[in-house]
């Protein structure tokens, strides 16, 4: 009889261990959605880039965490970003500075490397859809005024970029660190009296700091 107790007792005690372990696994292996949102400091990116014509911005939206293995996971994203740039302008005519604002709903599919289990690194391939676009121009010449020329057509709709970052992780809830480098150039080519030029002929260029909470 004792020696059947102890057998149960041993096996109620793998059966135990089992489950743990079981319950652990399944967790490493189910995929983790949350939400996230930061600030943004974009600016345009060009052979003459002035880092004092960066602006403030945000981003939010949705996570999905797909772990693959212990150590490597893939991560879709889908939220909203804002990008821009503050451009100065001096020349024969006038001078003055002009302010690009666009908002894209941006989604980067990232491979995430988790160094351990509070820090990874990610990077990978983005893609946006311009939301809205406008300028605003303050000018030495009122006559000087193209703002009322560029609207949200002016604008490639679709931007192709790349993103690295790297965060820390503490249970639920990720601090990172991100920076975002446009692939694709804001301005659409056009032709005046046969000349092809851009406008902004730039590449959007973000860094954000953000604050992601999963739900699960």
């Amino acid at each position: 009889m004792k020696k059947l107790i102890h057998l149960s007792l041993l096996f109620t005690l793998l059966l135990q261990t089992s489950l743990l372990r079981a319950q652990e696994t399944s967790s490493r292996i189910l995929p983790r959605i949350g939400l996230k949102g930061g600030l943004n400091l974009s600016n345009f990116f060009t052979q003459d880039i002035d880092d004092e014509n960066a602006l403030i911005g945000f981003n939010a939206g949705l996570f999905v965490k797909m772990p693959v293995t212990k150590s490597f996971a893939v991560q879709p994203e889908l939220y909203f970003t804002t990008k821009g740039s503050q451009v100065s302008y001096n020349n024969l005519f006038a001078s003055g500075d002009a302010r690009f604002r666009l908002s894209y709903l941006e989604m980067p599919v990232l491979l995430v490397w988790n160094i351990n289990s509070n820090f990874n690194i990610h990077g990978g391939p983005c893609i946006g859809y311009l939301l809205s676009g406008d300028v605003t121009n303050e000018s030495s010449a009122p006559i000087f005024d193209f703002e009322k020329n560029i609207d949200v057509n002016d604008y490639n709709k679709m931007e192709a970029s790349v993103a690295v970052g790297a965060a820390i992780d503490i249970r639920k809830i990720s601090v990172g660190l991100r920076y975002n480098y446009g692939i694709t150039t804001v301005g659409k080519e056009k032709d005046y009296l046969g000349t092809v030029y851009r406008f902004p002929d730039a590449k959007n260029s973000v860094l954000n700091v953000y604050l992601a909470l999963s739900l699960n």
